[in-house]
């Protein structure tokens, strides 16, 4: 098992950039593939981003929407993993939420259902 906590949210202006971080608790991080989603009011949670745990290889993956401008990356060493958003829109606000999980499908890493272990979530405002 393990425990997600977000943070590194925040405002900021339109074009401007934030690094979410999220840290688990618990044995193996390593071993867990990640993800970030997104949840704005009314609308239900989507995929932003995921990385994977292929043994010695890590694969991104992107929703259309922030490719090229957010990037993923995980320091196992620190049991932690990032978002580095650039370029950001109104468009980007929402709560932003971490997930694991030890089985990855990538046909379906865009399902809430697919990911069993989730934080809190962070707050992110882009507005002017």
């Amino acid at each position: 098992q393990v425990q997600l906590v977000e943070s590194g949210g925040g405002l900021v202006q339109p074009g401007g950039s934030l690094t979410l971080s999220c840290t688990a608790s618990g044995r193996a991080f390593s071993t867990y593939h990640l993800a970030w989603f997104r949840q704005a009011p009314g609308n239900e949670r989507e995929f932003v981003s995921a990385i994977t745990y292929t043994r010695n290889t890590d694969l991104p993956y992107y929703a259309y929407s922030v490719k090229d401008r957010f990037t993923i990356s995980r320091d196992n060493a620190k049991n932690t993993v990032f978002l580095q958003m650039n370029s950001l829109k109104p468009e980007d606000t929402a709560v932003y939420y971490c997930a694991a999980d030890r089985a990855f499908f990538p046909a379906s890493r865009d399902r809430v259902s697919s990911w069993n272990f989730w934080g809190q979530g962070t707050q992110v405002t882009v507005s002017s």
